[in-house]
């Protein structure tokens, strides 16, 4: 019986695809009124030297708007921790 949270190498190697796809971060999240005085809440992406396409969201809370902007930073993150624990379970295993 499989867990179903477990990730498999596939399952991994899928997330990791996307996150090489995504453009570039990092991603910042600019809310109006907190951020800047005018305008719209959006997503900036990119760094200083190579900045990509603002990302605007309809329809989506702040929170959604943070989250989404984190994960650009937060995912690639969590699959470095996943590898690392993955070699030390096989390791251990051994």
């Amino acid at each position: 019986m499989q867990d179903d949270n477990k990730i498999s190498d596939d399952e991994l190697n899928l997330i990791i695809q996307r996150c090489k796809k995504a453009t570039k971060g990092s991603w910042i999240s600019y809310v109006e009124g907190r951020d800047h005085t005018s305008g719209s809440n959006f997503i900036l992406t990119g760094t200083e030297c190579n900045r990509g396409k603002n990302i605007e969201l309809i329809g989506g809370t702040i929170d959604d708007q943070e989250f989404i902007a984190h994960a650009r930073q937060d995912i690639p993150k969590l699959i470095n921790e996943i590898k690392r624990l993955k070699k030390i379970i096989i390791k251990n295993k051994q």
